[in-house]
Parts: C-alpha cells; sequence; structure tokens
C-alpha cells in the first residue's frame, strides 16, 4: 500500500520518543542530511524505508500520512521559558500532541467527566488572585476545609492528569490548555505535597492565563500565589495555623498541620509569611531549620501522606475495553503506533495495561458510557 508521506509526522514520533537527527538515521543506515530532507518535505522515502523508520520508532506506517501537528508551544503553561531547553520543550509538545489525540479517541467512544474550570480576567493584584481561588472553591463546591485529593479533584472536573516518563528530570509539572485540558505530573517528585501544589499552580495557569504565555515571572508568581490560596485559604490560616511560642516557631503544630492540609512544612511556613502571620525573620529561621535538619528538597514525614496518582486515563482504557471491546492493542491501531508507543503516551506501565486488556474482538457501538 502507498501512503502520501508527511515529513511532520516524522519529525513528530522522532521528538515524541526523544531523539536527535543523527540518531533516527543511525537506525536506518541514513545520513542526518537526508532525514532532514524527509522531515521538510524535499524528499520522499521508499516503502521499505518507511517501514524502517517506522519500526525505528514505534509506530505504525499509515502514521507518516496526512498527520498534521495540532498544539503550538504557546498553549503550554512551562513552569519557565527560560531555564526549559528547546529540545526538551519539544518532546513535551510532541507528547502533548499524542495524549491530546488519545483523549479525543476516548470520547469518541466514552463520556469523560464535564469540563468545569471556570476562567478570570483582570488578575493585577494580590488580592484578586486571592479571591479567585476562593470563588474557585466555592464554584467546585469544597467548601474552605483540606482538600482530600487534589489529582482526582482535576479530572473530576474534567482535566486529565498524566505524567510524560522520562521527561520529569529535565521539565517540571505543566499544564496544556486545549478543549480539553491537561495536566502533566512531574514524577520526579515522590512526595506527594508538592505533586499536589503543581497541580494547584496548573490549575492556576489555567483559571487565570487563558490565551497568555506564561512561563515569565509574573505569571509563574501569581500561579503559585494561588496555589497557596486554594490549597490553604486564608481565612482558614488565620483561625488555625499554630501560632508560635514566643519566639519559637511551633513545630509540633505546624507537623500536625501539614498532616490534615496535606502541604509541605515549607509552602505553610511561606503562606503564613505571605498573611503576615509570622515575622520575616521567623520565616527565615523557619526555612534554616528545614535546611539544617535536611528537609528542604523532601521532609522527613512525607511518606505519611498517601500518594494521589492518577485515574482518569486507566479507568478510561479499561472501559473502552470492557464496554467496547477496544483492547490495547486496538486502541494503539486506531492511534497508527505501536504498543510501547501508547504506553509512553499514557504514562501507564505495561503490566497495568495489562491487567485492564481483553483480546480484540467483534465490537457493537452501545451508547457512550459515562465515567463517575
Amino acid at each position: 500500500m502507498t501512503i502520501e508521506f508527511e515529513g511532520a509526522a516524522l519529525r513528530l514520533a522522532r521528538i515524541f520518543c526523544g531523539l536527535s537527527l543523527e540518531e533516527v538515521a543511525e537506525k536506518v543506515n541514513k545520513s542526518r542530511q537526508y532525514l532532514h530532507k524527509l522531515e521538510t518535505g524535499q524528499s520522499n522515502p521508499t516503502p521499505e524505508l518507511s517501514a524502517e523508520l517506522a519500526d525505528a520508532l514505534s509506530v505504525e506506517v499509515v502514521f507518516f500520512s496526512n498527520r498534521k501537528l495540532q498544539l503550538h508551544e504557546d498553549q503550554f503553561h512551562f513552569r519557565s521559558l527560560v531555564t526549559t531547553k528547546s529540545s526538551v520543550r519539544q518532546i513535551a509538545v510532541a507528547r502533548g500532541e499524542m495524549v491530546n489525540k488519545l483523549i479525543h479517541v476516548l470520547e469518541d467512544y466514552l463520556r469523560l467527566p464535564a469540563i468545569d474550570i471556570p476562567c478570570y480576567d483582570h488578575v493585577t493584584s494580590v488580592n484578586d488572585i486571592e479571591t479567585i481561588a476562593e470563588s474557585c472553591r466555592k464554584h467546585w463546591d469544597l467548601g474552605l476545609g483540606p482538600i482530600d485529593n487534589m489529582t482526582r479533584l482535576a479530572e473530576n472536573v474534567g482535566a486529565v492528569v498524566t505524567t510524560f516518563a522520562g521527561v520529569s528530570k529535565h521539565v517540571d509539572a505543566l499544564s496544556v490548555a486545549v478543549e480539553r485540558p491537561f495536566i502533566v505530573r512531574n514524577t520526579a517528585k515522590t512526595d506527594t505535597c508538592r505533586q499536589r501544589f503543581d497541580i494547584a499552580h496548573e490549575f492556576g495557569h489555567l483559571v487565570m492565563h487563558e490565551g497568555v504565555v506564561t512561563g515569565d515571572r509574573t505569571t509563574e508568581s501569581q500561579a503559585n500565589r494561588f496555589a497557596s490560596a486554594f490549597l490553604l485559604p486564608r481565612t482558614m490560616m488565620a483561625k488555625l495555623f499554630p501560632r508560635p511560642k514566643g519566639n519559637r516557631l511551633n513545630w509540633i503544630g505546624i507537623r500536625e498541620f501539614k498532616q490534615t492540609w496535606k502541604v509541605s512544612k515549607a509552602a505553610i511556613l511561606y503562606r503564613a509569611r505571605q498573611l503576615d502571620l509570622l515575622t520575616e525573620q521567623q520565616y527565615k529561621t523557619g526555612v534554616i531549620t528545614l535546611r539544617k535538619y535536611g528537609e528542604s528538597s523532601g521532609e522527613k514525614d512525607d511518606y505519611l501522606i498517601d500518594q494521589e496518582p492518577p485515574e482518569l486515563l486507566a479507568t478510561a482504557i479499561k472501559a473502552l475495553s470492557e464496554h467496547h471491546a477496544i483492547g490495547i492493542d486496538e486502541l494503539a491501531q486506531m492511534l497508527k503506533v505501536k504498543r510501547s508507543f501508547l504506553e509512553e503516551i499514557t504514562g501507564l506501565d505495561s503490566q497495568l495495561l495489562g491487567q485492564i486488556d481483553v483480546p480484540s474482538r467483534n465490537r457493537k457501538q452501545p451508547p457512550k458510557l459515562t465515567l463517575v
């Protein structure tokens, strides 16, 4: 079968895999210059070379036909545009492109949670951000107490939470502003508190920065303030934050406060300083104490807070299998990729995918399934 070769699809697959032109060229015994010509549409491969390229990149040959990129880098809320390398951003965009395509396939068969993420304009002051965070809590009927599970909250209001395997060491958590937004967790961070804060930070971008290129100091500061205000509402901090005893910080109270609110001690101290519940000197003393006891990058009691892994993608893929008889291999074929490539897209390991897989068989088209 002859296919129309689209160079952008080759580039997408290559960047998704984190490979350079030289590395792919070596796999198929061609020159870097020739691979560049293929990607830019200056040349077309033979059917044999197309098959070799597909094997090298874990996609099907038809992946290379008529595939245009839909996402742009300005739709990605990177934590820092300045410090994130261009090559890493390109990989993230390529992976985001494929996650977005997977979501569209799932939506063809399943009714995913309704998208319910409000947007706010005119963010000009700290008080604006505090008010927006409180408004989001009210909109989602969360009250002012601790949020039990940030990942589940994000998924319940219509976002997809996933991971980009192999990229977490080089890029912080990020979100992608598309029709169904998705949030990418940084799995290099192993403690739940920081991952919860990251999701709240990305919520800040999604609700405050629609159509805004982020990654600069101002937008990052705004998203951080939103995360602090969302996780630790100012009224509850004023009421419940364990005050210092004289000049000494109440570390026992702060540890208990952390376990209740699932926010790191470092973030609690920072929030208390924001709200003038600590003096500058008390805050600095707290930071120095955490550093002294080796808790500046990870806190000793983090293990007491349960992990909050993503659930929506695994649940959706399982529902696709059980209710539509579309197994993992068939889902991969629908995306025109190999099974290993699909594992990278979903962020789910092969063992978990194997547990929810069923053999492909003739399927009917029942009504869309609602995921609760």
